[in-house]
């Protein structure tokens, strides 16, 4: 056999690694998990705005995001509470997919038979709902990705869980627009039944994740190390010191340190005072991108784009670049060193969002908006890949589902509270200023990157 021959076979061997079965049930959670996103955040501001909701009411809709950015306050809980019934059924991951997913089913279809002019405030907390069971979706399937497979399964899971969840965001921008569109029978006048007929269609679709839910194998639990035992030995004895207090209330607050403040205490032990830099980072990162996401849709409305075009230049095309964009991303990680490539992320991230404020002067242009968005999800791509690889470094594999969940819960915190006052500073401003202002966010990230990348774990005593 020749060396051509030998180096083919051993790619197609890497191959069929995608072709294991906890990679193909990834494909489909990924889907499950990315499906909810954008029906509470940008397809619902274009409903809303569609529907003749003013700006600054659409982006205080925003909030509901909170819901992700504050996911850690219950991920222990979800991490170590069995469910009544449905644990000893599914066992303890499945059992959570399980009922966040039938919630999501439930909060999608009472949105459907919503109407925007007519129950605003029942939408919210409908939109609260799907975030709520969202985010405690994502808490578990990270659980069960990290749980279910060894390191060499790892990367391939994460691969086919991008790929679910980067194509159930085309059917939930691309795919509900171009549905609503095509129910829509006068383009001219706001449809409600268009509206209705595309969120029940996402509920539907919520099935995918419910039946692979039922058909995957509940992973095994973790073994602790003995490092952690230890820690969590002093943690319990200092517990115990409440033992003055009723029996269940003391095993409670016992319980509660364990579960919650162990992962915490273990960051800060790590990285010590620089862990707030860290924090910091992991808290702005994405600022520029997030604030300008939040009011994109209710922009390319005014600025008198289609849905039709709105699905196929963004949510369709921008969608393929971003992905392209994670996948050099991962390339120039891979050669280069995550600290340098998190720097030009963050640096292509923020500077791309002048080219909005260019479009903002030009108006509808669908041949600029091609370019800009081009350029805009190419650079958030890449940014993405190295923030993922970032997170996944600061990660202890014994905590890894809270942890996880803290790290990504702190991303989105700041960026989306600030950004349910973008539509107020719009009309207040104009969409040139405002984009220019979400550019210049971008500078204080760049200084806290070249911080962290000066910080090294502190080695244990």
């Amino acid at each position: 056999m020749s060396s051509e021959d030998s180096l083919s076979n051993n790619w197609l061997s890497s191959l069929k690694i995608y072709l294991h079965p906890r990679s193909v049930a990834m494909l489909f959670l990924g889907f499950s998990s990315g499906l909810p996103l954008l029906l509470v955040f940008g397809t619902l501001s274009f409903w809303l705005r569609e529907a003749g909701v003013e700006r600054s009411v659409i982006t205080y809709f925003s909030w509901v995001g909170l819901a992700y950015g504050l996911k850690w306050l219950w991920a222990p809980l979800i991490d170590r509470l069995p469910l009544p019934i449905l644990s000893t059924w599914l066992g303890r991951r499945r059992s959570w997919m399980f009922l966040s997913q039938c919630l999501l089913i439930a909060s999608l279809a009472g949105l459907a038979f919503s109407d925007p002019l007519l129950h605003l405030n029942y939408m919210a907390l409908l939109a609260i709902a799907v975030a709520f069971s969202s985010a405690t979706q994502d808490i578990v399937i990270d659980a069960y990705r990290i749980e279910s497979a060894g390191e060499r399964l790892q990367a391939a899971m994460a691969a086919t869980y991008m790929a679910g969840y980067r194509l159930a965001m085309i059917v939930a921008g691309a795919g509900v627009l171009a549905l609503a569109a095509w129910v829509d029978i006068d383009p001219s006048i706001y449809s409600q039944h268009s509206w209705q007929v595309a969120y029940l269609c996402m509920a539907a679709l919520m099935g995918t994740g419910l039946i692979t839910t039922m058909m995957i194998a509940e992973p095994a639990a973790i073994e602790m190390d003995q490092e952690t035992l230890e820690q969590q030995h002093k943690i319990t004895a200092k517990a115990e010191q409440l033992a003055h207090l009723p029996q269940k209330l003391s095993s409670l607050l016992g319980w509660g340190y364990i579960a919650v403040i162990c992962p915490f205490a273990d960051f800060i032990r790590r990285y010590g005072k620089q862990a707030l830099i860290i924090l910091a980072l992991i808290g702005t990162y994405r600022i520029s991108d997030v604030i300008l996401g939040i009011i994109a849709n209710i922009f390319y409305v005014d600025m008198g784009f289609s849905k039709q075009e709105v699905a196929t230049i963004i949510k369709v095309y921008g969608v393929i670049m971003t992905i392209l964009g994670a996948g050099l991303g991962g390339i120039l990680v891979n050669r280069y060193g995550v600290m340098k490539i998190l720097f030009t992320g963050a640096l292509l991230a923020a500077g791309t969002n002048l080219l909005f404020a260019w479009l903002a002067t030009l108006g509808h242009d669908t041949r600029v908006l091609t370019l800009v968005i081009s350029l805009d999800n190419l650079s958030g791509g890449i940014a993405t890949a190295a923030f993922i690889a970032y997170l996944s470094s600061l990660t202890n594999i014994q905590y890894s589902a809270t942890q996880y969940a803290l790290f990504s819960s702190v991303m989105l915190l700041f960026p989306k509270f600030l950004g349910g006052f973008s539509g107020g500073i719009v009309d207040s401003l104009n969409y040139a200023w405002f984009f220019t202002g979400t550019a210049v966010l971008g500078i204080p990230v760049l200084i806290l990157v070249w911080m962290a990348a000066k910080i090294t774990p502190i080695k244990a005593k």
